[in-house]
């Protein structure tokens, strides 16, 4: 049930249960839509919510926008606006999971959504439950490849690459596991269905390029980010399959799924079966930051007022 009492669409708070589109109005302009996925987390004190890394989120929906060539008619400025006006109007006071999104407005009756297009946007919000998951999770390398930028862009945040990791996803679990891991079109490590990957092996903390078929994560790119200030050496290559057969630790990273770690892949175990030391020293740097403890990157934090109302 969603808890949120307001939507932000196309410049105005509108209630969330009249928030509505006429069904002829859904099927291609899905084709075309894009969006992103932000976590606000509530601070150690209380008394905030933590934007996390808003700023570059905004980035990089412009950047999905302008591959997908469609019109996004607000400035970064403004959808930064709409998403505190929206946590402030719905009185947010837990972790809360923010998305924009941007999809061609009006009814879309062409398959082929052409370029150019105006788009409406929209923010929802509601709240999620963050914590750490030390058992971890079963992964399995998937029989589907993962979209290329030579057909359809994985830097893309788009709704329609989704379907992607939705199939590998299925096979996964058809097959006993719980999450899968796609491989590039050079049968070379890539990422899961919505998340990127990593792994230690000898001490390093390794990850695949960004030229491996991989979203431009920012979860990924603060890991290595905080990894690196602890002295960890982090290294971007391509990886291979049989690399993960060997890897000391297993983990995905992601803004939904945050820090997770992999305790077995195609059945093989992954170290002593448990979240591993470099996993769980991420997951405690991780949440130090998000949470306002760590007193650094803090221009990657937007404060809003816990319980604020417009």
């Amino acid at each position: 049930m969603n808890s949120s009492e307001w939507i932000w669409r196309s410049g105005r708070l509108q209630p969330w249960g009249e928030a509505t589109i006429h069904v002829n109005a859904v099927g291609h302009a899905s084709v075309a839509a894009v969006f992103e996925g932000i976590k606000a987390y509530l601070a150690e004190d209380g008394e905030n919510l933590l934007l996390f890394r808003l700023e570059d989120h905004l980035d990089r929906l412009y950047h999905s926008a302008r591959i997908c060539r469609v019109e996004i008619p607000y400035t970064r400025d403004e959808l930064a606006e709409a998403i505190l006006g929206l946590l402030k109007a719905n009185r947010a006071s837990a972790d809360t999971y923010i998305r924009p999104w941007a999809f061609p407005e009006g009814l879309i009756r062409e398959q082929m959504v052409p370029a150019g297009v105006r788009c409406e946007v929209v923010v929802d919000s509601w709240p999620f439950q963050s914590g750490f998951k030390r058992e971890g999770c079963r992964a399995a390398v998937s029989s589907w490849l993962r979209v290329t930028d030579a057909s359809t862009p994985p830097r893309v945040k788009a709704f329609s690459n989704y379907h992607n990791g939705r199939l590998a996803l299925m096979e996964a679990r058809e097959n006993g596991h719980d999450w899968p891991i796609l491989l590039n079109e050079q049968h070379k490590v890539s990422e899961g269905p919505g998340a990127c990957i990593a792994m230690v092996r000898d001490g390093v903390v390794v990850t695949p390029s960004l030229s491996s078929g991989v979203l431009e994560s920012i979860t990924r790119s603060t890991a290595l980010t905080l990894l690196a200030e602890e002295g960890y050496e982090v290294d971007e290559r391509p990886v291979d399959r049989t690399e993960l057969y060997l890897a000391d630790e297993l983990f995905f990273l992601g803004t939904a799924w945050e820090v997770l770690p992999i305790t077995t892949v195609d059945g093989l175990r992954v170290g002593n079966g448990t979240a591993g030391p470099v996993t769980e020293r991420l997951y405690e740097l991780y949440f130090s930051l998000v949470r306002g403890r760590a007193g650094r990157h803090l221009s990657w934090l937007t404060p809003v007022p816990v319980g604020a109302h417009v």
